[in-house]
């Protein structure tokens, strides 16, 4: 373990409880300062005064004694991994990366953020930047698309997760799906995965998978567009 005299950030990153921005009536991120209070009318940003949550006063001092201060000169703060924009009215996550710059110490090391209760329309691809992601709150949006849930696959400590309360969930196979795509988890939707889960998910995956190569030899055989000639 790490001695004090060289304590780093995003070594203990829960120890400051999230960062909450929830119920601010935004529908889009500002990756920027904004006028006192943290928010614009419709838009969300990181608020231009430093400490939104104190850092543990042993490790300010230990800090202190070595010289130093939170990545890029920020206050220890910061030192948190979560981040709450929960029940506001956001349709898209640009100048989300900007904003968590501002905000977090070490945004890469990003563990829990929760989008709950938003109008997202689709999984921005922002979020598979943070491959440390362990905990994605998604439920009450406007996804629509199981596709959408493949680009999750790109975090592989991903842990938790929840969909439910889009019209995804509306989808044939939406629980087996979700488990065959994302098999790192152990929570979906605020129930625990079992062997059960994980088994009927292996087995929708191979049915489907015979589902596809049948469709795929019948229009081979006729049942499609003719192949092209060799040429």
């Amino acid at each position: 373990m790490a001695s004090a005299s060289r304590w780093e950030p995003w070594q203990r990153p829960l120890l400051a409880p999230p960062l909450d921005f929830s119920f601010r009536g935004a529908d889009s991120v500002q990756g920027g300062s904004t006028a006192p209070g943290g928010t614009r009318r419709g838009t969300w940003g990181p608020p231009p005064a430093p400490p939104l949550t104190p850092a543990p006063p042993e490790l300010l001092a230990a800090e202190a004694a070595r010289g130093g201060s939170g990545a890029g000169g920020r206050p220890l703060a910061a030192a948190t991994a979560a981040l709450r924009l929960n029940n506001n009215g956001l349709r898209g996550l640009a100048g989300l990366a900007a904003a968590l710059e501002q905000l977090l110490a070490a945004p890469a090391r990003l563990r829990w953020l929760d989008l709950s209760f938003n109008a997202l329309p689709a999984i921005d691809p922002v979020l598979t930047c943070y491959h440390d992601l362990r905990r994605l709150d998604l439920h009450a949006n406007g996804i629509r698309s199981l596709a959408e849930v493949d680009k999750l696959a790109a975090l592989p400590r991903l842990r938790r997760l929840t969909l439910h309360g889009n019209p995804v969930e509306e989808q044939r196979g939406y629980r087996s799906y979700v488990l065959a795509a994302l098999p790192q988890l152990r929570s979906f939707d605020f129930s625990g995965v079992t062997e059960g889960d994980r088994a009927a998910a292996a087995a929708w995956q191979r049915m489907n998978a015979k589902r596809k190569g049948a469709g795929k030899g019948a229009r081979g055989a006729g049942g499609g567009p003719p192949a092209l000639p060799n040429k």
